[in-house]
């Protein structure tokens, strides 16, 4: 047998036994069948073939093989043919800074902590089911939400639609896209000026499924379900007062 420099496998004489694909299955030269036109047919299925044939053999050696996830921290070992499936749902994906002007990237609890530390983000810790009353800046509605129970960072960004009017806050769950169970859903109303007669306080409510991405600041962007504050319950405050309520969901 001679390898080209290309990496193509040519029989010689001085090879008899070369292996070769026939019909999907391993034949040695010295079990062929030579057919008219010098063709060669596979023992098995009678089929005749060559290189190009899927060889399943070698497959079933490949579908064995276990390769370790690249990204740092995993240390998990799956079968070749189901790593990029792995890779699109790793819990240790890493995640972009949702913060403009930053190229950071990392998992999602150390993307937390850059976060906190580097940037002057507001962070508040959320228990899932409980509601979390926040003041909101509508100069830069960006806050980071983090979970206790399990770790998750939620990003919470606002942007205003129209200048002097209603403002839209979105809600993204730092994580692969694909990210398996646990799936999380977002409840969210405003309030009025706390300067309102009580009882006359207008609310908004609204409750969306979180959506999951490794890229938070583009998808908060993008997103199609957000939370629409109205013009009314800001009359010209610099905070909007916003309840948020992330509820787990496992099944």
């Amino acid at each position: 047998m001679v390898v080209h420099e290309e990496g193509e496998i040519m029989q010689t004489e001085q090879d008899p036994t070369m292996e070769l694909s026939m019909g999907g299955h391993l034949s040695c030269t010295d079990c062929l069948v030579e057919r008219p036109g010098n063709q060669r047919q596979c023992q098995k299925c009678e089929r005749g073939g060559g290189f190009d044939v899927w060889n399943t053999a070698v497959d079933a050696v490949l579908s064995s093989v276990r390769v370790e996830c690249p990204h740092e921290g995993c240390g998990l070992y799956v079968t070749y043919h189901k790593l990029v499936d792995h890779q699109s749902m790793c819990p240790l994906v890493p995640c972009k800074c949702p913060v403009p002007v930053c190229s950071y990237e990392g998992p999602s609890p150390v993307l937390s902590h850059h976060i906190s530390t580097v940037h002057p983000m507001p962070m508040h810790r959320i228990q899932y089911g409980k509601a979390l009353q926040l003041q909101v800046p509508l100069s830069e509605p960006r806050i980071l939400l983090f979970a206790e129970e399990d770790g998750r960072a939620f990003f919470l960004v606002g942007g205003v639609l129209d200048i002097g009017a209603a403002i839209a806050v979105s809600v993204v769950c730092i994580r692969a896209g694909a990210s398996p169970l646990p799936h999380y859903v977002a409840k969210l109303w405003a309030n009025g000026p706390p300067w309102e007669p009580k009882g006359r306080t207008n609310t908004v409510t609204v409750e969306m499924e979180v959506t999951s991405s490794r890229d938070p600041g583009d998808v908060a962007v993008e997103e199609l379900t957000y939370f629409t504050v109205l013009p009314k319950l800001l009359a010209g405050a610099k905070l909007v007062s916003l309840h948020i309520q992330i509820d787990k969901l496992t099944s």
